[in-house]
């Protein structure tokens, strides 16, 4: 949560079970922006757009 606060995003690149159940609303409180961008897909994109995250994903088609 310290890396997050005060950042323009975040972007995961681990699949650490620690950062498979972040508090995501707190995440987003946290940012300047509301950007994460998962490099290993570890959260599904709806989960992350409910939370009011911008989510951009590694691999994925995008949702424009």
């Amino acid at each position: 949560y310290a890396a997050a606060e005060g950042s323009d995003a975040l972007v995961i690149v681990t699949e650490w079970d620690a950062f498979r159940a972040l508090d995501l609303t707190r995440i987003k409180n946290s940012l300047k922006a509301p950007v994460l961008v998962d490099l290993r897909n570890i959260y599904p994109p709806a989960e992350l757009e409910r939370a009011g995250l911008q989510y951009t994903g590694v691999g994925k088609p995008s949702r424009d």
